[in-house]
């Protein structure tokens, strides 16, 4: 293990999602017109790509498998400068999501999983790692029974320096109990959302989330998005609300992921926790107000924004 540059290595998982943009959806058994489309990669490489545009090097610890939506993710990623740590293998297809984007600019999903559920501990294994990498798991990487095991698996193996960075998501409470306790056993900085966060904690105000969460397990920091709200924080340099910016909303779908890349990507530079979250917020506000998935902005255009509309977050008592 070397500690070179560095560097997330991202195991959420990668699929093709088919963006569709509608007014409202369709009751059951009824047709919608759609104003708007898009086929591209998406899922772990929202989040990869969002930190490849800081600045932050990337790696994809996946299975692509091989096909025609593999052909199109491997490309996507080969354009990003995302490196890709796993090789095909055997005759399965990538895996889909429809995602259904109405004019409020919220995200409904529709997913058929693929090859990614097929990545082998051998292949986990053979991946080299850095002192200095993120390790960025999913809850869609032990959501699922046949790849739940290989992660946790791996994960237990890695060594105290390597950080990792955990995201429940959407589907957290119906990941097992006991997987998702090997999982935030071994996480360092966990990035939810307030949903989410309510849901762990049993808490109802966000920033009590994060700090119970953080006093709970002992995470070095945990980061709650609460959409236009920003994101409150704990870590053992106290708690704090990171307030978000003014946007116009058109597409919610990965706002998350930007969010979690900036951060990554913004603490892996050497960027301060509050700097990292004002930029993750900045960044977040930008992505909403463009159609698609994988929408983070570079560096230049989250500075505009931060000079446009200055921030300062609010600390809290202890």
């Amino acid at each position: 293990m070397s500690a070179t540059r560095a560097r997330v290595v991202c195991l959420d998982t990668v699929m093709i999602d088919f963006a569709l943009s509608v007014d409202v959806l369709p009751a059951r058994g009824d047709d919608a017109l759609s104003n708007k489309r898009l086929v591209t990669a998406g899922g772990g490489y929202n989040m990869m790509s969002a930190a490849r545009r800081q600045g932050l090097e990337a790696l994809y610890a996946g299975q692509l498998g091989r096909g025609r939506f593999a052909d199109i993710a491997r490309a996507v990623l080969e354009d990003e400068g995302i490196v890709v740590g796993v090789e095909p293998r055997g005759d399965q297809d990538l895996g889909v999501c429809v995602v259904l984007v109405e004019a409020s600019g919220e995200r409904t999903f529709i997913t058929s999983p693929g090859a990614e559920l097929t990545l082998s501990r051998q292949e986990l294994a053979a991946i080299e790692l850095r002192s200095s990498d993120v390790v960025y798991v999913s809850g869609y990487n032990v959501v699922y029974p046949e790849l739940a095991a290989t992660v946790t698996h791996w994960l237990s193996a890695l060594p105290a320096e390597v950080v990792v960075a955990f995201d429940p998501g959407p589907r957290a409470a119906d990941i097992d109990h006991g997987v998702m306790a090997h999982v935030l056993g071994r996480t360092d900085w966990l990035l939810c959302n307030a949903a989410e966060a309510r849901h762990m904690s049993a808490q109802t105000q966000t920033a009590r989330c994060a700090t119970v969460l953080h006093e709970r397990w002992g995470f070095d920091q945990v980061v709650v998005r609460d959409g236009a709200r920003g994101c409150s924080v704990a870590s053992d340099d106290g708690v704090w609300d990171a307030p978000g910016f003014v946007t116009e909303v058109v597409d919610t779908n990965g706002a998350g992921d930007v969010h979690n890349g900036v951060v990554i990507a913004e603490l892996s530079l050497g960027a301060s926790l509050e700097e990292a979250t004002l930029r993750a917020n900045a960044a977040a506000a930008i992505a909403i107000a463009t159609f698609g998935p994988a929408t983070c902005p570079g560096r230049d255009e989250v500075d505009r924004l931060l000079s446009d509309q200055p921030r300062r977050v609010t600390r809290r008592g202890a």
